[in-house]
């Protein structure tokens, strides 16, 4: 039987970003449908499957979808077919599954976007999947401490 890592989620105009938490992963497989389905699955430390897979609000470009691997955790920044804040992570209305969180040091809020920051380099030690090595044209992800301390 799989297990469900924690998935934490936040998002800029053009892209969502999930935060996977799973130390050591191995055998990382990650598919993003431009319907907005979005699949996930890897190996634990320890042998164990982990996999899920998300219907997100709207669609999405599958191109524009990046994963880096850290030790700790996996990012995925995944591109919106339509520029625009979501309302919530998932189509369904429903209360998302328990595993799935926002990640608020990540989050922004539409007023504060800052196009100059890059959430996805979040670990120096990472590694992208399926990308060559000077494919890290990820644009906009963290809101910038500096600017909110010099306010």
């Amino acid at each position: 039987m799989s297990r469900h890592p924690e998935v934490l989620w936040a998002q800029r105009s053009d892209k969502v970003y999930l935060t996977i938490s799973l130390p050591d992963a191995k055998d990382i497989s990650v598919k993003c449908d431009p319907q907005g389905l979005f699949s996930f699955s890897a190996m634990g430390v320890q042998g164990e499957s982990f996999d899920f897979s998300l219907e997100l609000f709207g669609k999405i470009v599958p191109e524009g979808c990046k994963t880096n691997v850290g030790l700790r955790n996996i990012i995925c920044s995944i591109m919106k077919e339509e520029k625009g804040w979501w309302k919530r992570l998932l189509k369904s209305e429903e209360k998302p599954a328990p595993y799935i969180k926002v990640d608020w040091n990540k989050w922004c809020d539409e007023d504060d976007e800052d196009p100059n920051s890059d959430l996805a380099s979040d670990d120096d030690d990472a590694t992208y999947v399926g990308q060559e090595e000077e494919s890290s044209d990820d644009e906009g992800l963290l809101c910038e401490l500096n600017n909110l301390i010099a306010s």
